[in-house]
């Protein structure tokens, strides 16, 4: 998960305007793959071939069955990197990750991991001691085959056509159906339709299962982060032996992501929506000496802000090595202050945004605007076809545009600022041109697999607090550490949760369930000390 958009071009909808097809709803029977226990006759694969590519880092390519079912049919790559043990004497065993999406590259993830020092999902020197830390680009992400649907040209103008965020999706319906008609299309023209339905995270799953055997491990340790907690509990659930400790850090609800994603994404467009409402409140509570953005009523002057920039944008100037200027409107505002709100370190940008956008001056709220890359429902990026691609491979879309229609209308009652966003958003799956043919249908449970360690952020923008409880209940085996505060994923971030987490990850020792860690109160304009603990 993390932040993402809808695409833009005319196509003829007259059919699909009435009925939708590609992905079919229902949950089936239990998959073949998983009353086997998630066993193939994959051959096993040859010990990896490691060649250097950067500070202690080593890369390689493995190769892996296209589909199960067929494992000496066609093979595919995956893009393979290796952080090396700084502790070679005390190493562990190897540490896979995957930092979410769907859509994040996972090696360049690992790359830059100095670089990101005290963001979520950044390791510790301990682990990174005791650990090879192993980043798998996930089929059809990154260095492993990345999906494409659009061309330059069609992406760079779904990137310059405005919508409106005063109407659900942003654009009139058939307008919308016209973008999902033009985006699928563009998938099936530029991919095998066997390779898009591949890339569902079963699949995934078994990839990891088919580089730990090239690794020589018996068993791995794993950290996931939001789209990582899918990931994480499928292999579990078809590989539990093969499992020495999890950790699930702002996690998915598994039975929405497989069985409503309509329903998913109305929850997380309301989580978005309650960090944009902990903004107004903690500027209001502050009072204009602090916070001065709307003196008092910062919902109204944010709404009046939204309103006059879809009216008449703003035009910013380029900034030579820094942006390309361009226009700043509503809807660019609503989505960068959605993105900032969700992130309680970035409150006092978020202020200094709006404030600039009030004077006349949009420059930063709009370079904001731009580093957007990744939302469940943000801008056209090349992020964003991955991202689609692989959970419209998961995910049972209804077919029918009514269920569509009234979804959306629910959603904007729930969330009215950040709902407008997310209608909609599930349209591309809808039309999606190829379904897994063979879906994982059984709950995650992981039964088998040790305890594992669930965190929760209290206050998360893309996935809610309940659905870290909701994981505790669907693992067979789970205790749930939560986070006070804003934010979207805990770990790297938070001293207490670090602690439990590297507990966890090197010695198997995990919480007492229902441990809560404290952070410090957050400010519009600066942190406001409350001490921090557990």
């Amino acid at each position: 998960m993390h932040r993402q958009i809808g695409s833009r071009c005319g196509a003829a909808v007259a059919a699909a305007a009435l009925v939708l097809t590609g992905c079919a709803g229902g949950s089936g029977a239990v998959s073949t793959a998983m009353s086997e226990g998630g066993s193939s006759t994959a051959p096993v694969p040859d010990p990896i071939a490691w060649n250097e590519c950067g500070p202690n880092l080593d890369c390689a390519t493995v190769e892996v069955p296209l589909e199960y079912t067929e494992p000496d049919g066609v093979q595919i790559p995956l893009a393979v990197m290796r952080h090396r043990a700084g502790d070679p004497a005390q190493r562990i065993g190897s540490l896979f990750f995957n930092p979410g999406g769907p859509g994040v590259v996972a090696t360049d993830t690992l790359r830059n991991l100095h670089a990101t020092a005290g963001a979520p999902g950044t390791f510790s020197p301990d682990v990174l001691a005791r650990f090879d830390v192993i980043a798998m680009d996930p089929r059809g992400v990154g260095g492993s085959g990345a999906a494409r649907c659009l061309t330059d040209e069609q992406r760079a103008e779904a990137a310059a056509t405005g919508s409106d965020p005063a109407v659900p999706g942003g654009k009139p319906l058939p307008e919308l159906l016209a973008d999902a008609t033009t985006f699928t299309d563009g998938c099936g023209a530029h991919q095998r339709l066997d390779f898009l339905a591949g890339l569902s995270t079963d699949n995934v799953a078994r990839d990891m299962d088919q580089v730990r055997a090239a690794l020589g491990e018996d068993q791995i340790t794993y950290y996931g982060i939001s789209y990582g907690t899918v990931v994480g509990p499928m292999y579990a659930t078809l590989f539990p032996d093969r499992v020495r400790q999890m950790v699930l850090d702002a996690p998915v609800d598994t039975g929405l992501w497989f069985g409503d994603s309509l329903e998913f994404l109305g929850e997380v467009a309301v989580a978005s929506e309650r960090t944009l409402d902990a903004w107004f409140e903690t500027c209001r509570t502050e009072g204009a000496a602090v916070c001065p953005f709307g003196d008092g009523d910062p919902e109204a002057a944010f709404d009046a802000l939204i309103v006059e920039l879809e009216e008449q944008p703003l035009e910013v100037a380029p900034v030579e090595g820094v942006t390309p200027g361009g226009t700043l409107d509503g809807a660019m505002a609503l989505e960068a202050a959605r993105g900032l709100a969700g992130d309680q370190v970035a409150w006092p940008t978020l202020t200094s945004a709006l404030l600039g956008a009030q004077d006349g001056d949009g420059a930063l709220l709009h370079f904001l605007w731009q580093s957007i890359t990744v939302s469940p429902f943000g801008v056209p990026t090349a992020t964003h076809e991955v991202h689609t691609a692989v959970r419209c491979a998961d995910w049972r879309t209804p077919t029918d545009v009514a269920a569509h229609t009234a979804a959306a209308t629910e959603v904007v009652a729930e969330a009215e600022r950040i709902g407008t966003r997310a209608a909609y958003s599930a349209l591309n799956c809808a039309l999606w041109p190829a379904p897994d043919p063979d879906p994982v249908t059984e709950p995650l449970t992981a039964a088998g697999a040790p305890p594992v360690l669930v965190v929760g952020g209290r206050l998360d923008p893309v996935t809610p607090h309940h659905w870290a409880e909701s994981m505790v209940e669907t693992l067979d085996s789970a205790v749930l550490l939560t986070r006070e505060g804003v934010g979207h994923g805990s770990y790297g971030t938070v001293a207490c949760v670090d602690a439990a987490v590297d507990a966890t990850l090197i010695d198997g020792v995990l919480p007492a369930d229902g441990t809560v860690c404290d952070v410090e109160r957050p400010g519009t304009t600066g942190p406001v000390a409350s001490g921090a603990g557990g």
